[in-house]
């Protein structure tokens, strides 16, 4: 797998830092969190083999970031995770039988899991959210260095209603700014998309009557620049004037993204990882999937209504049969899952890619569903 040095050295000086920190503690220490902890010494060194995986675009630096610090302390066992399929590409993949795990913005649906049934057998797939940020609305357009958006206006620019920067929808969320008469260009996925779905989730839930497309991992409207994966979006963004989009927040680089209303009142909200974190608390509450161990939530995005919630968040997860076909392959994907979805883990992650650590109660709910896999 490429990943960036900056990624790598990040990744590796945490960990140093962790283990440090640990091997200071005394034994009548209390811990700080409960939080699961896949300590240094908690991993397996003797490992061997190679895990495929691929998907999610949004958790490449996440993956990155988890890969080097792995492997740094299991050197035996190489991850080749391929971010350029995207979340739609990585459970088609999976699917077939390419990956021992799939990264996804969205857990399986009812059709996919019924099909995870030949990969899996009758245990079925489980999802598990490891990743936590946010849909950023990322936006370049000269003169203007910051910009409100209500999720009215969002609805409208992203379905074409709203074609110019002055339009007096974003002037009503933007007093005393002057905006120019420059064509709106929205930029979207091309690929099927877990990003694509949590915003389009959004936008159906909290404006149904302004956005009437279905929610989809397939943007539904002609019209948009249409680019692959997530880093086709933020290029496209940065290299026009005029243009608006979306993205995982860790991969927008130095893009300036706008500020979202929260609720229905008039409070613009900043990604911030509190602000993620806020509204997974507000807002998640578990899938009904009726296979035993799986953690596929549901975003109620109308429950986030409080400034300190960033109002998009995003939950990606990695998806892995209960049973796999080589025990070996199972062992190996556990122990880096489980390595993943810890407290070291979660740190590394928000560290180098800027996302929100998952709370320690569904942390620790992972855990127990990674016992499940054999």
């Amino acid at each position: 797998m490429k990943f960036t040095h900056a990624a790598s050295a990040g990744a590796l000086a945490l960990v140093a830092a962790l283990a440090l920190s640990s091997c200071a503690s005394t034994p009548s220490t209390p811990a700080a969190s409960t939080t699961p902890k896949a300590s240094v010494a908690a991993l397996d060194k003797t490992l061997t083999g190679t895990i495929t995986a691929g998907g999610s675009s949004a958790q490449a630096n996440a993956e990155a970031a988890w890969t080097a610090a792995f492997q740094a302390q299991v050197p035996g066992v190489t991850i080749n995770y391929d971010k350029s399929q995207g979340s739609g590409g990585g459970v088609t993949n999976w699917l077939a039988g390419s990956y021992d795990f799939a990264g996804s913005d969205a857990p399986l649906n009812a059709d996919q899991q019924t099909s995870a049934a030949a990969l899996c057998g009758t245990g079925g797939a489980l999802n598990l959210p490891v990743y936590l940020d946010g849909v950023a609305v990322i936006f370049n357009l000269s003169g203007v260095s910051k910009l409100n958006l209500s999720s009215a206006t969002l609805a409208k620019i992203f379905s074409l209603q709203v074609k110019t920067w002055n339009d007096p929808a974003i002037a009503a969320d933007n007093p005393g700014v002057t905006l120019p008469s420059t064509a709106i260009t929205t930029v979207t996925r091309s690929d099927g998309s877990g990003t694509t779905q949590n915003f389009t989730n959004y936008l159906s839930e909290v404006q149904p009557s302004v956005w009437t497309s279905p929610a989809s991992n397939k943007w539904p409207i002609a019209g948009s620049s249409a680019q692959q994966g997530g880093s086709g979006v933020v290029n496209t963004v940065k290299a026009g004037d005029g243009t608006i989009g979306y993205a995982d927040h860790s991969a927008i680089g130095d893009l300036t993204a706008a500020s979202i209303q929260v609720g229905t009142g008039k409070d613009f909200v900043a990604f911030s990882q509190k602000g993620a974190t806020n509204a997974f608390t507000a807002a998640a509450v578990a899938a009904d999937t009726t296979v035993k161990g799986d953690l596929a939530q549901k975003l109620d995005y109308t429950k986030i209504t409080d400034k300190s919630a960033y109002p998009i968040p995003l939950v990606s997860y990695q998806i892995v049969c209960t049973t796999f076909k080589d025990a070996a392959q199972a062992k190996l994907t556990k122990a880096f899952i489980g390595y993943v979805a810890s407290d070291i883990g979660q740190q590394i992650t928000a560290k180098n890619a800027g996302s929100a650590p998952i709370p320690a109660s569904m942390l620790a709910s992972i855990q127990k569903s990674l016992a499940l896999v054999k």
